[in-house]
């Protein structure tokens, strides 16, 4: 919503240019508190369209048959590889945006409605296997018994274990997202200062050996705001060196363990509807997570 409280489909007409329309589609899905990587991703894939229609076309003369032949150009004469992926996710884009001039009183009928959805599996994520998991856990325990003890490694890799924590739910936790004192057990909070994703907020079980790692931790380094007052890179290298450390040949991350950890959880027979909320993530979300999680854990075959 604008500041006047109008919606900012209000501002266009059906004989609005395209460019136009995509700026204030973009402060939409901003608002909406899509992420910055959604919102720019989208943003290029409709300019793409305006590129490849005439720069005099107004958004209410578009049809189905342009998006069709714009579709039909990505894939075969604009001369740059379109993987079925990104074909998915323009599609995505495109049904997204004319919906939202349609249900705006921008457009009559939605031109996007009839294209077409072409869905997309992405690839299996590569996981560590149980003993691989094991002998991360064990090389990071070390780093807490050196002659300068440090528990840092052993508090940020085995939390994203034993949550599957996104990275930057990691890097947003502060201390006060703790609570370790529960009758149930230790918890952690995901929160969100977003009210779009106020859905993903959740609170998750944490072990008794990641509490008494984290004591030792904090008493190690500052810890104001955040658990961890650290870049994304510097985590993210020292979970790379971590790996290299235990000769691993895979290169450990935030998404490896995130995925390792939903996986343990299946093999251990955790409910799909809990793993879902564990994860934060949607039910139609969970469709395609929980085939790959399915096929991960050998319950189904791997197509090739």
């Amino acid at each position: 919503m604008t500041p006047d409280n109008i919606p900012l489909s209000a501002h266009l007409t059906a004989a609005s240019l395209l460019i136009p329309a995509v700026k204030l589609w973009e402060i939409h899905l901003a608002d909406k508190g899509r992420s910055p990587h959604t919102v720019k991703a989208f943003s290029a894939d409709i300019q793409l369209l305006s590129s490849y229609l005439s720069p005099d076309r107004s958004i209410g003369s578009i049809t189905t048959d342009d998006l069709n032949n714009f579709l039909s150009w990505l894939q075969t004469h604009r001369g740059v590889p379109c993987s079925p992926k990104s074909l998915s996710r323009r599609i995505t884009a495109l049904k997204s945006f004319f919906r939202w001039l349609q249900k705006g009183g921008v457009l009559v009928t939605d031109p996007a409605e009839k294209v077409i959805q072409q869905s997309v599996m992405s690839p299996l994520p590569e996981i560590l296997t149980a003993e691989e998991r094991q002998h991360i856990l064990d090389v990071a325990n070390r780093h807490r018994n050196d002659t300068k003890p440090d528990a840092r490694p052993y508090t940020l890799v085995s939390l994203l274990l034993a949550t599957g924590i996104k990275k930057g739910e990691c890097l947003a936790l502060s201390p006060n997202h703790l609570d370790l004192e529960n009758d149930t057990g230790p918890l952690v909070f995901i929160r969100y200062s977003s009210p779009a994703s106020r859905y993903k907020e959740r609170k998750i079980a944490l072990p008794a050996e990641w509490v008494a790692a984290w004591h030792e931790y904090a008493t190690q380094y500052p810890l104001d705001d955040r658990i961890f007052p650290w870049s994304q890179r510097r985590l993210e290298y020292l979970l790379e060196d971590l790996g290299e450390e235990a000769g691993l040949g895979k290169h450990l991350s935030f998404d490896m363990c995130r995925w390792t950890s939903a996986v343990s959880d299946y093999q251990a027979g955790m409910e799909p509807e809990k793993i879902r909320q564990k994860l934060g993530v949607s039910k139609i979300q969970y469709r395609e997570i929980g085939l790959k999680l399915r096929k991960l854990a050998g319950v189904e075959p791997v197509v090739t």
